[in-house]
């Protein structure tokens, strides 16, 4: 019996975030939204995905849903799935649509929404979690799911293969811990540029108290307002809890080298998005001037190529991959196995923690990531990234950004 998709419908959500300066940083004061895409099927079963947007705007991506309905309305998921390549590059080439990236933008952000919803479908007739259908996936059907197409000088299909098949050495024992344990997180809760000295001491108190042991602030103020607030929370969480900071691109490049050599005896762990997100020889000497300190990025990185460029230049020391913003699961399958290939930890970004949660989300405690500790969930996708990566290529790249033990997150 073949399952057909027969309806797709999109809702704009979004949430009022902005007036309180939750999620407030160097360029952004949004309102947390989701382009939030359900699958009707003549099953009854529905699959979910969305992206993440951050208010206005929403609408448009929203629009572009619409645009590229039809490669999927109609369509069974047995179908889709017999060749999962050619129906993700229905979307992402769209002969017409795909001008107006290509492969970024609104058009591979909404392919995204779409493709995560087509695997959230098949994971729900699969009786799975999104993450454990592809942990647990054969490396045939695996490797045939990801589009080497423009990356294959850093990445093969053998190569991909190769790397599937020694993860599933201990794939059990890491099944079971991941079961057993989650995955180690932390809170940008404490840390929004907009909030005062006072709330960001209360906050990175209560944080500690609750049992988190890594932190994120976000910086790209005045740098003596940044050295001021780095002091006030390496102060309350002592020396040996992570302190991460995030500059969301706001500085030039030797503006981030000067800066962070202020910033480095707050020991921070990394430096997320420094520069401008499409400055790949940027990043590149960025790394080179503050390490030990890593560089962080990928929020905004929309697509395979940018992620291989910055790994051939040996840019980044962690890949924040989103998985609302490049083009879904095969994409973010193509980006995993690089990583693991270059030996570059992964700890995804998710922005979408004020959004509806797709029905496999996996719990908030169990990701590598960041979100105010009122949200209940993650995207199914983000969680997809985190768990695949560490259980499939355990073996080359941990799995995780963070090599010492933290206390995940209280329920």
């Amino acid at each position: 019996m073949k399952n057909v998709i027969t309806a797709l419908d999109v809702h704009d959500v979004r949430f009022p975030t902005a007036a309180a300066g939750d999620g407030s940083d160097a360029i952004n004061r949004g309102d947390y939204s989701a382009t939030y895409v359900s699958l009707k099927t003549d099953a009854g079963v529905e699959g979910a995905g969305f992206t993440f947007t951050n208010g206005r705007g929403n609408e448009i991506t929203c629009a572009a849903v619409r645009a590229l309905a039809h490669h999927v309305v109609g369509r069974s998921v047995e179908e889709i799935f017999a060749d999962p390549v050619a129906f993700w590059r229905s979307l992402s080439a769209d002969v017409q649509l795909r001008w107006l990236g290509p492969e970024k933008g609104v058009i591979h952000m909404a392919t995204g929404a779409i493709v995560n919803a087509v695997w959230d479908l098949r994971a729900k007739l699969e009786g799975k979690p999104l993450w454990r259908l592809l942990a647990e996936m054969p490396t045939e059907e695996l490797v045939r799911s990801v589009d080497f197409h423009h990356i294959t000088d850093a990445l093969t299909p053998d190569e991909a293969a190769a790397i599937l098949d020694k993860g599933l050495a201990g794939m059990d024992e890491r099944l079971a811990e991941l079961s057993r344990d989650g995955f180690p997180s932390y809170t940008t809760s404490v840390g929004w540029l907009g909030y005062p000295d006072d709330k960001v001491r209360e906050l990175t108190r209560q944080a500690y108290a609750e049992g988190w042991r890594a932190m994120k602030m976000k910086v790209g103020g005045p740098i003596e307002d940044d050295v001021r607030r780095a002091s006030i929370i390496r102060a309350e969480i002592g020396p040996d809890a992570l302190l991460m900071m995030d500059a969301n691109q706001v500085w030039d490049v030797d503006e981030a080298i000067a800066n962070m050599e202020l910033l480095a005896e707050f020991d921070p762990y990394w430096i997320e998005e420094p520069t401008h997100a499409d400055d790949v020889l940027g990043h590149a000497r960025i790394q080179q001037s503050v390490a030990p300190i890593r560089v962080a990025t990928g929020e905004v990185a929309a697509n395979r190529v940018i992620f291989k460029q910055l790994l051939q230049a040996e840019a980044i020391g962690v890949m924040q991959i989103d998985a609302c913003r490049v083009g879904g699961v095969n994409e973010v399958l193509s980006e995993i196995l690089m990583a693991a290939k270059f030996g570059v930890p992964i700890c995804p970004h998710a922005g979408a923690w004020a959004c509806a949660s797709t029905s496999s989300t996996w719990p908030s405690s169990t990701t590598c990531g960041s979100a105010p500790r009122s949200t209940a969930g993650w995207s199914s996708t983000s969680t997809t990234c985190t768990s695949t990566s560490s259980i499939r290529c355990a073996p080359a790249t941990a799995g995780t950004c963070c090599p010492r033990p933290l206390a995940t997150a209280p329920p």
